[in-house]
């Protein structure tokens, strides 16, 4: 056993990897638990400088070229875990930065904007739809919540390594859609216009906003339509990864259509 104590040093900077974003940014480093997470993130292409394994709980063997692979005991594991059940997997990953240069979308890409987004859980399922419907990008505007945090990374079930993210300024992200001539879609329970009754084949992003005051102005503004969801119960809004899976679902159907 490499490591039986949780006073460890090692340990104390993987709690702080956990729980603290400065780390995270400074290190450049980020942490993925669990057998399938890992699994997947290496299926992306990405390398593990660290990989920590707990025989007492771990019950599937990984086999993973790792820069560094060390064992810990149970107690020590449950003090780096972040999960409720965890399976006694867990690697440390670079965090994998790109910028809107490093982009490479299809002729018709479909691309979400999600700005002011605060929950983890919100952010992370708006990953894995956007991994399910086969989005170009995921462009994160003035978020409120670090991309890269622990719980982003659960919720997403490791799609931050499958989907394109780029952290940037509305004023950024609205430059290089211009730039490509992709149209936006604002999402908003004041429009007009019903989601489903748009052109989605055409080169498109979606734009949704945070889950208390939607879209900022800017993307109200600058968006080519807003698009709203019809609902015919007392509230006047969804939750904001509810409203990203259904739109990017008819794009999807769409787009299936056309081919």
């Amino acid at each position: 056993m490499d490591i039986t104590s949780a006073q460890n040093p090692r340990v104390k900077h993987i709690v702080k990897l956990r729980e603290d974003k400065k780390t995270r940014q400074t290190d450049n480093l980020m942490l993925v638990e669990g057998f399938d997470e890992i699994q997947l993130a290496i299926s992306a292409g990405h390398k593990p400088t660290t990989l920590l394994s707990a025989p007492e709980i771990a019950s599937r063997q990984l086999i993973v070229s790792a820069s560094e692979h060390l064992t810990v005991t149970r107690a020590v594991f449950e003090k780096v875990s972040y999960r409720e059940n965890p399976d006694g997997w867990l690697g440390i990953f670079p965090i994998p930065r790109k910028t809107l240069g490093d982009l490479q979308p299809n002729e018709t890409p479909l691309v979400v904007v999600a700005e002011s987004i605060e929950k983890p859980g919100n952010l992370g399922a708006i990953l894995r739809t956007a991994d399910a419907s086969g989005v170009d990008a995921l462009l994160v505007c003035d978020a409120r919540v670090d991309v890269w945090n622990p719980n982003v990374v659960r919720a997403s079930r490791g799609a931050v390594f499958s989907v394109p993210i780029v952290e940037c300024d509305n004023a950024s992200a609205l430059k290089w859609l211009k730039g490509r001539e992709i149209r936006i879609a604002a999402a908003t329970p004041s429009a007009d216009e019903i989601y489903s009754n748009i052109n989605l084949r055409e080169p498109i992003a979606i734009a949704v906003g945070a889950e208390d005051v939607g879209l900022s102005d800017f993307w109200l503004t600058n968006a080519d339509v807003k698009v709203k969801i019809p609902m015919r119960g007392i509230v006047n809004s969804l939750n904001v990864s509810v409203s990203t899976a259904l739109i990017l679902y008819e794009a999807m159907r769409q787009r299936a259509w056309s081919k």
